[in-house]
């Protein structure tokens, strides 16, 4: 991948922790890295206005930038960064800017009491709409050099329905050198619901497990003879695709979950299964839209 990564920044611990990580990520891939924030005017009421004008704000708001990557060129000799502050609504502005990239990584607001991310309505929206991978990282996650584990990759469906998914994962692991584990959950639904000919499938398979098993290898061909040198273990279980893949969070250096987004009467929904790694993994995450239609 040579296109840029974006990063949204905005000064807190979080962000900084994500423009760490897509720093380093840009120099393993030798991408550019492109930085964002994104600001709204504001005024305080009062007596005495110390909001400032809408152009002293703007400055304020680009120095804090500035100060947030003075350290990246020491860090990450040869890192090629630019800046883009822009006024806006913040999702709106974070798409756009990210336009072209390769992936946009985010800030995520910490863990909350169930151990998990604290995503705002503005990453909801963002991870819904982007034509991107987006990754989420919290400020306790180690990243960089420091990253160890595996990168952890959830597959469902046919080939074609996790192709873009295998491919960032496959992708991401190439560039750190990192094994990865492809994972794809199964569950024994009812008799009645079989149909005639999924049971004759299932029969020539010789049972669900097999039958899962050939559909993993089968997904995973194509990436396996593209990405040789990536160590990749496959990995069948019987339980909730979402469960599954948080038992194995732990110990990832990143999850990977694809994006079956949809729009509700009332914002966008994600999917069941990246609704559940977003919030609750106990690692980095990146969710990958599916492969535009025609």
């Amino acid at each position: 991948m040579t296109r840029p990564i974006a990063v949204g920044v905005d000064g807190t611990p979080e962000s900084l922790a994500a423009l760490e990580w897509a720093a380093v990520e840009a120099g393993r891939r030798g991408t550019g890295l492109r930085v964002a924030h994104l600001w709204e005017p504001r005024r305080v009421s009062g007596a005495e206005d110390r909001s400032g004008t809408s152009e002293e704000q703007e400055r304020w708001v680009r120095q804090g930038v500035e100060d947030s990557v003075r350290g990246l060129a020491e860090r990450h000799p040869g890192l090629d960064v630019s800046t883009h502050v822009r006024r806006g609504e913040a999702a709106e502005g974070l798409l756009e800017t990210a336009d072209g990239a390769g992936m946009l990584v985010l800030g995520s607001r910490g863990r909350g009491i169930l151990l998990g991310f604290l995503l705002g309505s503005v990453g909801r929206q963002v991870i819904a709409e982007a034509d991107l991978p987006v990754v989420l990282i919290r400020a306790d996650v180690k990243g960089g050099s420091e990253a160890a584990g595996e990168v952890v990759v959830g597959q469902q469906g046919d080939p074609e329905d996790s192709a873009e998914t295998l491919r960032f994962a496959f992708e991401t692991a190439a560039a750190a050198g990192a094994p990865l584990r492809a994972v794809r959950a199964w569950s024994l639904p009812p008799v009645f619901t079989y149909s005639p000919g999924s049971l004759q499938l299932l029969d020539e398979a010789g049972g669900p497990v097999p039958f899962e098993r050939k559909a993993l290898a089968a997904a995973l061909a194509p990436w396996r003879e593209r990405f040789p040198g990536v160590r990749v273990t496959e990995h069948v279980e019987m339980g909730s695709a979402g469960e599954v893949l948080l038992s194995l969070s732990g110990g990832a250096r990143l999850m990977v979950v694809g994006r079956r987004a949809h729009r509700a009467a009332i914002g966008s929904r994600l999917g069941s299964v990246a609704d559940a790694v977003i919030h609750h993994a106990a690692s980095p995450v990146a969710v990958v839209p599916p492969a535009p239609t025609a």
